[in-house]
């Protein structure tokens, strides 16, 4: 899936929303209820997208429930329902982040992996915590690991890894960044420090704009640039940003943008609801009505600009810019 054309990823598409159709007792029903034949759906643009609620509400999975063998759930903030994504295989979902990620920054092996994550680490069924735990296994160093709350642990680490010729990836949640940031500590830098922002506030802290979260993250670790990562529980895919939250998409995946007012229309505009096409999805719904709102610019780069309004917060909620 990693070097799809065009009229591939069409082709693949087509196919698998036909199987879905058939296969996903969600998706088919979805279809019927809106008086779509599948028959009907004939090129990219005549997919239908199954809004992200069925993942709360409901067992999105193709075939036999019986051939589920991990379930992950999102994070939510307190007292909303989690969504939950039924996995076939944990071990592709793994060996998929691993390609996306490396094919962007490289081997593994490459790096010492320092993960930031309070609150994904104190619950069970994170994809997140998933995927950082592989990461830092395929790294092969003794000093990557998992960090709470134990702040002078972390960056005692990282003045000690900072002479190493290894690159070090600091894969954060945004609250704990801030939060670290906002410390009474200082910090020198180096240059083979990449800082990666997972998003989320989690309710403990106010929202903020993305360019002031970055402004204060970058003049604390003194980069030139805060990588961020865009994923969420109900994809297996990541999105990443090497600054400025400019996301460029892997060919897994495509971005249609629907209409603001119309969730059944394309956006005439280079700015609408982000209509997500996941091939690695094919297990569950690979056509993802998200409740985010996107932005092409005019580099064919990809901002999460923010959330509808009275959508529900989520744990890796991206920021209003």
């Amino acid at each position: 899936m990693e070097t799809l054309t065009l009229d591939q990823f069409e082709d693949f598409a087509l196919e698998l929303v036909q199987f879905q159709a058939q296969t996903n007792p969600i998706y088919g029903a979805y279809l019927q209820a809106r008086k779509i034949n599948p028959a009907g759906i004939q090129k990219l643009d005549d997919i239908p997208y199954l809004p992200i609620q069925f993942f709360k509400d409901a067992s999105v999975f193709c075939g036999s429930t019986d051939a589920i063998t991990q379930t992950y759930s999102s994070s939510g903030t307190a007292g909303s329902i989690t969504s939950t994504h039924l996995l076939w295989s944990e071990e592709f979902y793994l060996d998929h982040a691993q390609r996306l990620f490396e094919k962007e920054y490289g081997p593994l092996s490459d790096f010492h992996v320092l993960a930031l994550l309070p609150a994904y680490l104190e619950r069970p069924g994170s994809s997140l915590v998933a995927m950082a735990s592989h990461f830092i296994r395929k790294s092969n160093s003794e000093a990557s690991g998992f960090y709470l709350y134990n702040q002078e642990e972390l960056l005692q680490q990282l003045a000690t890894l900072a002479h190493g010729e290894r690159k070090v990836l600091l894969l954060g949640v945004t609250f704990a960044l801030l939060d670290l940031a906002e410390s009474q500590a200082v910090f020198q830098g180096f240059p083979n420090l990449i800082v990666m922002e997972t998003g989320g506030m989690k309710g403990r802290r106010k929202e903020m704009i993305r360019e002031e979260v970055h402004q204060r993250l970058r003049a604390f670790f003194k980069v030139e640039q805060i990588h961020s990562e865009y994923g969420m529980t109900e994809l297996l895919s990541q999105v990443y940003s090497k600054g400025n939250g400019k996301y460029l998409l892997p060919s897994c995946m495509r971005v249609m943008l629907r209409d603001l007012n119309d969730p059944f229309s394309r956006s005439s505009r280079s700015q609408g609801g982000i209509n997500l096409i996941d091939l690695a999805n094919f297990h569950s719904c690979a056509f993802i009505e998200t409740q985010d709102i996107g932005f092409w610019d005019e580099h064919g780069f990809l901002e999460v600009l923010g959330r509808f309004d009275h959508s529900e917060l989520r744990g890796c909620n991206l920021l209003v810019k």
